[in-house]
């Protein structure tokens, strides 16, 4: 799952969280099977540390969150967003996190299943009438909850979902009965990692699982990331939440788009989208603008800066590659120039082709001379963003 991101400058992170960890995560996400992900051990550090890339690489565009939150795992995450806890405190966390729950998960084994079509009070009374080792792990959205627990337990709490109306019982590929009492041995051992984290104040609010509350004290976390292990992870109550704070816009940073599909089914008026791998960024870029890459492009081509000075804009997002062609060029078919960033006095008509950004051409609206580039070879740029400027000579 992390092949998508070799290539990306945020790929570095997964060189340090090995150091951190001590584990090799690049063959996590790159060449482990199945098998070995499921392993909640592994599956815990690979999802987190691929996370932590996607933010990287969403911070790089210079987009900050105003608010976050995080679905189990992705609680960290979020804490690391927030600036409650450092990227190497987060790995090391996490990496206990993961042993202490696989530990525990060995110990008493459990599984999870997904309850569809029922509500909350009927999954809580199913696993109530099932009289057995068996919880509510997860209240995802509406009609979609989690139980888990000992095999046999969440089988006859499943039985009785249907009789009480579930479409569905659907088995979840996890190693353990997680956010249920079958996690107390994990608890010791991540307690003793809490205490020897340093938590900050997060820089803006963070919403947790156990209570669905925004938490703005950093002193908070430590027995909050403790109860969460053994306490039901309430997704539905968080994202109604935000939605009541005001928030609109919600972005899901990592491998997967299940919270986006599930944020759309809490607050249906939330816009969500997922960044997932490095196409979604420009995705990102043009939803959180408002607009699409056409529709800027066809209203906001350039942009005078003085009486003689223009500045030309890119229509889309992504990869910006500097090709400049005179109109008189291109007539003849001549063969691009890559134009060098501190190139100066290149005469230009309106209509030269500065350069693309991903499948989009960069022309100027304007005639003139131009005096430089203001993005370089591979930079990622914004709709909008200024990639040349150029002094005008008329005709524009």
């Amino acid at each position: 799952m992390g092949a998508a991101w070799q290539d990306h400058p945020s790929w570095e992170l997964v060189e340090d969280a090995s150091d951190a960890a001590d584990r090799d995560i690049a063959h996590l996400l790159l060449t482990a099977g199945a098998d070995e992900l499921r392993q909640t051990h592994n599956a815990q550090l690979a999802t987190f540390t691929l996370s932590l890339v996607a933010l990287d690489a969403v911070e790089r565009l210079g987009l900050e969150p105003a608010c976050c939150a995080g679905h189990s795992l992705g609680e960290y995450t979020a804490l690391v967003a927030s600036g409650a806890i450092s990227f190497e405190e987060g790995v090391r966390l996490v990496a206990e996190r993961g042993e202490a729950m696989q530990h525990a998960a060995d110990e008493r084994p459990g599984s999870m299943s997904a309850l569809l079509g029922l509500d909350d009070d009927a999954a809580d009374a199913a696993c109530r009438r099932a009289e057995a080792d068996v919880w509510v792990a997860n209240y995802n959205a509406p009609g979609q909850v989690v139980i888990a627990g000992q095999k046999e337990d969440v089988d006859n709490a499943s039985a009785v979902a249907k009789e009480l109306g579930a479409k569905r019982a659907m088995p979840l590929p996890v190693g353990g009965a997680f956010h249920t009492p079958l996690m107390e041995p994990a608890r010791n051992r991540l307690r003793k990692a809490l205490t020897a984290t340093t938590f900050r104040d997060p820089e803006v609010p963070v919403t947790a699982n156990v209570d669905a509350r925004p938490h703005c004290d950093g002193g908070e976390w430590p027995s909050l990331l403790s109860a969460q292990l053994c306490n039901p992870v309430r997704w539905r109550q968080t994202v109604a939440q935000l939605a009541g704070f005001g928030v609109t816009q919600v972005v899901e940073v990592g491998p997967g788009g299940v919270l986006t599909g599930l944020a759309r089914r809490c607050a249906p008026d939330l816009q969500a989208v997922s960044v997932a791998a490095p196409q979604d960024l420009d995705d990102l870029v043009a939803i959180l603008a408002g607009t699409s890459f056409r529709e800027y492009a066809d209203t906001h081509q350039g942009e005078h800066l003085y009486i003689s000075e223009r500045l030309v804009l890119s229509p889309a997002a992504g990869l910006f590659t500097p090709i400049v062609v005179t109109t008189e060029a291109a007539a003849v078919e001549a063969t691009p120039t890559v134009v060098d960033v501190g190139a100066v006095d290149v005469a230009i008509d309106v209509g030269a082709l500065i350069g693309n950004v991903g499948g989009a051409e960069v022309r100027s609206p304007f005639a003139g001379w131009l005096m430089g580039l203001l993005a370089v070879d591979g930079e990622r740029v914004s709709v909008g963003q200024p990639v040349a400027w150029l002094r005008a000579t008329g005709g524009d």
